[in-house]
């Protein structure tokens, strides 16, 4: 079996960083084995240019992570579920943060017709947040601008998807300490955008999204 430059240097890169932070802490690894309490849920999207723990500057054992296109919060989606329920009712993390990105691809082609595969039909739920936001969206002119904005109006979506979940709405009727924010990562410039979207109860919910729990 043979194997290309990459792959051999990234198992390299991987000793590396091993024995580097063995050298700076003896017991870091076995620290890191007891366990973990992260204070945080990250959703974001699967773009390989988002790390988020580096976004952030958190260290490994700080951050539970998801990720999928276009950050999603499906309901129907078992493995973000399972996420979500281990993040809240095991680990008892403080903050859900929902973080997009402009340039999301998944986005973009949301924007568009063009079928690409069997991502169409995760898309299509995309599709569905430009849909019940098409009158903002279409008021605005320039396609790069919409873009971006679509990009946000897709995070804020997702935010209140999340505080719609049973799980949630659960964590929060027995007094957890819970708090979904949104955000928008800025590939060329570093920085996030916090678009101001916290919740840490079901008030801002409409009636009918209110599960009596």
């Amino acid at each position: 079996m043979s194997h290309d430059d990459f792959y051999i240097q990234i198992l390299e890169n991987n000793k590396k960083w091993s024995e580097g932070k063995l050298q700076a802490d003896p017991q870091y690894f076995e620290r890191l084995a007891k366990g973990q309490e992260p204070p945080l849920l990250w959703i974001g999207c699967s773009d390989s240019r988002v790390p988020a723990n580096e976004v952030i500057g958190a260290q490994p054992g700080e951050v539970f992570v998801h990720r999928n296109i276009a950050n999603m919060v499906i309901h129907s989606d078992i493995n973000m579920l399972s996420v979500l329920d281990y993040a809240v009712n095991v680990l008892k993390v403080k903050h859900v943060i929902v973080c997009g990105h402009y340039g999301c691809g998944g986005v973009k082609a949301a924007m568009g017709n063009q079928s690409i595969g069997i991502i169409d039909n995760w898309i299509r739920h995309i599709k569905d947040v430009y849909r019940h936001n098409h009158t903002y969206l279409d008021g605005i002119a320039d396609e790069h601008e919409r873009f971006d904005a679509f990009v946000e109006v897709n995070v804020r979506e997702q935010v209140y998807d999340l505080a719609k979940t049973s799980i949630v709405q659960n964590a929060w009727k027995n007094g957890q300490n819970l708090h979904l924010h949104g955000w928008v990562y800025g590939l060329d410039s570093g920085i996030v955008k916090d678009l101001d979207v916290n919740l840490s109860d079901n008030s801002d919910l409409s009636k009918v999204d209110r599960l009596m729990l």
